[in-house]
């Protein structure tokens, strides 16, 4: 198993595939598993915190692993490293299981890697790679097993994935016991959601209210009208307006508005996407319009943002 983390990985989605395969040789009482940490050049690899990873190898054209895991951070969406890209196709050329955790699918997607392939990456990096690659039939799950290419969106969901590779490779009851190692009692399914509830996230349980953000959350780059979302709420305009100000303390179409500036300034951070299409993408009529009104929110123009 080769791990390659990249500068900037979050050590949680590290820990979280790596440990499980620590704890199945121990518990085994045999290597099940022969871990190798590599980076680019055998060099240590700081994390996004202030960890650094110490490697067992730089990468080789010589090498040949069974399976290999990239594990990014950052913008995959921006990362160009042709050498990288070349080794990850010439092991899955060679037969490797190529994965990628958190914005490591990004970087996978990138180079060619999960073309016909099922795919999931971190909630955060979806957006702006789905409006890179629209082709990219990108889930929003925890993992997903797609013959030979496994993506998964990082944190602590790698901790399910590997119950799931675990469980495959040495049996279910074998599994459990890495999972029980782990006091990871409740293995979550593949098709996990990557996020809380909306109950969760947005604070209220009011149903008109999470009806209505369901709706503006579906129509970013198409906005709906407050006729439109008043009837998805079932409520006339003043109705809806008047539990929003009540509940969120501000008016629907603010509300609305704060959200489509939330996912741009997402997409300015984590995509090459010039200031234009990320106007477009968030509903905005052109750049100038976008720029005024992400100015007026955020206290800058998107430009100095990014």
């Amino acid at each position: 198993m080769g791990l390659l983390p990249l500068p900037g990985f979050a050590m949680m989605s590290f820990a979280a595939l790596s440990e499980p395969m620590r704890a199945a040789n121990l518990l085994a009482g045999e290597e099940l598993y022969k871990v190798i940490c590599l980076s680019m050049d055998g060099a240590p690899v700081q994390s996004s915190g202030p960890g650094w990873m110490k490697v067992d190898a730089a990468l080789s054209p010589r090498q040949n692993f069974d399976d290999v895991f990239l594990i990014a951070g950052g913008n995959p969406e921006r990362f160009e490293d042709r050498d990288l890209m070349n080794w990850l196709s010439r092991q899955a050329r060679q037969g490797a299981v190529i994965g990628g955790v958190s914005g490591g699918p990004g970087i996978l997607a990138r180079a060619g890697l999960l073309t016909g392939r099922r795919m999931t990456v971190h909630w955060e990096h979806a957006a702006a790679l789905a409006e890179v690659s629209p082709h990219l039939a990108i889930e929003r799950s925890l993992y997903v097993i797609d013959r030979d290419r496994v993506t998964c969106a990082g944190g602590t969901a790698p901790l399910d994935l590997m119950h799931a590779l675990i469980a495959k490779h040495h049996g279910a009851d074998f599994a459990r016991r890495v999972t029980d190692w782990f006091m990871h009692t409740e293995v979550r399914p593949s098709a996990g959601p990557q996020r809380s509830g909306m109950v969760e996230r947005i604070g209220t349980s009011v149903p008109a209210i999470l009806d209505a953000i369901a709706a503006m959350e579906a129509h970013v780059s198409d906005p709906l009208t407050l006729d439109d979302l008043a009837a998805r709420a079932g409520l006339s305009k003043r109705q809806l307006n008047r539990l929003f100000q009540d509940r969120m303390r501000q008016s629907v179409m603010t509300y609305y508005r704060k959200l489509r500036l939330e996912k741009a300034r997402s997409l300015l951070r984590s995509s090459p996407l010039r200031l234009t299409e990320i106007a477009l993408a968030t509903g905005f009529a052109n750049s100038s319009h976008f720029s005024r009104s992400y100015a007026a929110q955020f206290g800058e123009p998107p430009s100095s943002y990014r």
